[in-house]
């Protein structure tokens, strides 16, 4: 399962590879803005409608065809990874977490594994990559540790989670923006997903759905 998990966020980085390549050909030769949606919604008669010339038009639909093809192999596959995930209580804990929907749910899970490998929500944090590697010593930095350590994956859907609460939650809008005046944008996004992984990490273990105010005290 988490193979399928992996491939899928490879799928979507391709579908996103495909997408810029269109909205840069559109940009360079006829000056037209498009954004990610409505390229996918195209058709070929929307194409051939834009009046490209023969080779540019034939390249975007070259484009066109891959993308399509992602698009039904994505879908097949967050199929499959969702009738399986609602087999585990986990999954529907995750889902109480602003910012956290079926994808990064599932993502969580999967990259997780069993909670109680953990000794601690430190050492989990850690793994999520949502932690400095930084070595201090008098107040003074020495060093860093190796920044791959750690879960590319659960760093990804963290950060993924927390650019998503910003919009929907309050409470995680004020942290970020207090973090935010305080430090650079890249910084507090990245302690919003430390706050996001913290819960995540009592939630698995207490089976217990998200708590806002205990998030964001």
């Amino acid at each position: 399962m988490r193979d399928l998990a992996r491939k899928r966020l490879q799928l979507v980085q391709q579908r996103t590879l495909h997408i810029l390549s269109i909205e840069s050909l559109l940009a360079r030769q006829i000056n037209l803005r498009m954004n990610g949606e409505h390229i996918q919604r195209m058709d070929d008669a929307a194409v051939h409608a834009l009046a490209l010339p023969p080779h540019v038009e034939r390249a975007m639909m070259a484009n066109m065809a891959v993308l399509r093809t992602l698009r039904s192999e994505i879908t097949a596959l967050e199929t499959i990874l969702h009738q399986e995930a609602q087999l585990r209580p986990e999954f529907e804990t995750l889902k109480s977490t602003p910012g956290i929907g079926n994808v990064l749910a599932v993502t969580i899970m999967l990259e997780t594994g069993t909670i109680t490998r953990f000794a601690d929500v430190g050492h989990f944090s850690s793994y999520c990559r949502c932690v400095d590697s930084k070595r201090i010593s008098n107040g003074k930095k020495k060093g860093e540790g190796n920044v791959k350590n750690g879960n590319k994956y659960l760093a990804w859907a963290f950060i993924e989670a927390a650019a998503v609460a910003l919009r929907c939650c309050p409470q995680a809008r004020r942290f970020y923006e207090r973090k935010k005046a305080k430090r650079l944008p890249v910084v507090a996004m990245k302690a919003l997903a430390h706050k996001l992984a913290r819960a995540a990490y009592y939630m698995m273990r207490d089976g217990k759905p998200f708590e806002v105010k205990r998030c964001f005290s």
